[in-house]
């Protein structure tokens, strides 16, 4: 009998256990879901008229450089390895210079801090121009 017990006691804290491991795991997705939904992606358009290309960031942080790891990269000498830094956070995308050698004009201002990004503005990493347009994702 005591066996028997022991061993509905341990089915008990084994089922109790996978119920909140279930509804631990549903709350991180639907929280995850949540962010994903709010979160408006950003596409940059490079300015060269004759190679025009676009990329788009659809995570809340993204990197441009000539790292082939970085999410925008460009094979542009005027650029350093891991140039800028994209970022959303506080409902806003923020771009950062990352002490680049060449530095980071924002629509022809000197990038000395973290600013904040609205469509329309022209950002310069070292000699490759980006338009920057926000799109709201549905």
């Amino acid at each position: 009998m005591l066996i028997l017990r022991i061993f509905m006691a341990v089915c008990l804290y084994v089922f109790i256990g996978l119920i909140i491991y279930v509804i631990w795991k549903d709350l991180s997705h639907q929280s995850a879901l949540a962010v994903r939904k709010d979160l408006p992606f950003l596409t940059l358009h490079t300015i060269k008229p004759a190679e025009i290309r676009v990329f788009t960031i659809q995570k809340s942080e993204g990197f441009i450089g000539r790292d082939p790891g970085c999410n925008i990269h460009i094979d542009e000498n005027t650029l350093s390895a891991r140039h800028a830094k994209l970022s959303y956070h506080h409902n806003q995308w923020w771009v950062e210079d990352l002490n680049s050698t060449n530095g980071s004009l924002l629509n022809d201002h000197p990038l000395v801090q973290p600013s904040v990004l609205d469509s329309g503005d022209k950002l310069f990493c070292g000699q490759v121009g980006l338009t920057i347009e926000i799109n709201q994702s549905d």
